[in-house]
């Protein structure tokens, strides 16, 4: 990271850079056009830019939005060169987003995530200290874009909460542990290749976790952790009002 410099993307010739960034990333079917970062430029979002020198070897574009009468940010896509992934680019733009965000009086970033990809839900959970308490069954649709193998775009909604004591805590590599009242949500590790090599075996998982998410959700808990073992992958999901340095608001629906 110490050669790579993250700043505010703000003109078009960088907007058109992150464009092409998506296309390696995801492909042509699920492009955000140059013309949705300019509005989110003119209208309170954030488009960061990682560099190394001229070269973007990564972005992030948030939305801003608004509940119950308090402004939050949409996180809506983040995107790594391949040759920058796991050198710590990613989580340079997310650590530099929530500092922006809390200068600028913003205390939440939402995002989607996929409840399949392990590697982000490790960093979502566990290296930021998101929590999720919200499922948006195939969310997107189904697509043809290679990321998401053609099954539901099922979705997991991140809440990170810039200045709670549980993120502050996590940032600081001190992480509170799980309570004793926590419940699971397992899948099988090898749910990456069943996606492109049994699409019905990998639909028929996504299926049973989606059931299990909404029942735990509806029932007042949140998840928080993420583990890995031998043969299976879990989320960690504790009661709402238990959850170490982190007071959850309620969540009303617009």
């Amino acid at each position: 990271m110490s050669a790579i410099e993250i700043r505010h993307c703000t003109t078009l010739a960088e907007y058109e850079d992150c464009v092409r960034l998506e296309q390696v990333t995801w492909g042509k079917d699920i492009l955000v056009p140059t013309a949705i970062f300019i509005v989110a430029h003119h209208t309170g979002g954030q488009i960061l830019g990682a560099y190394d020198g001229s070269k973007l070897a990564g972005f992030t574009l948030s939305l801003v939005g608004a509940r119950d009468a308090q402004p939050f940010l949409h996180s809506h896509m983040t995107a790594v060169l391949p040759e920058y992934q796991n050198r710590g680019v990613g989580r340079g733009l997310k650590l530099f987003q929530r500092h922006d965000a809390l200068k600028h009086g913003i205390r939440l970033i939402e995002w989607t995530f996929d409840p399949l990809e392990p590697k982000n839900a490790r960093f979502n959970l566990i290296r930021l200290g998101a929590v999720a308490r919200r499922f948006i069954p195939n969310c997107y649709g189904i697509t043809e874009s290679p990321m998401h193998a053609g099954i539901p775009t099922d979705r997991l909604v991140a809440e990170w909460w810039l200045d709670s004591d549980r993120v502050k805590d996590i940032l600081a590599d001190n992480p509170a542990p799980v309570g004793a009242t926590s419940q699971r949500v397992s899948f099988p590790a090898e749910i990456g290749e069943l996606k492109f090599k049994n699409r019905d075996a990998a639909a028929n998982i996504q299926s049973t976790i989606r059931d299990q998410f909404v029942k735990s959700f509806a029932s007042g808990y949140v998840a928080t952790g993420f583990e890995t073992g031998n043969a299976t992958l879990e989320y960690v999901l504790e009661p709402a009002g238990e959850i170490a340095g982190l007071r959850l608001p309620a969540f009303h629906e617009d």
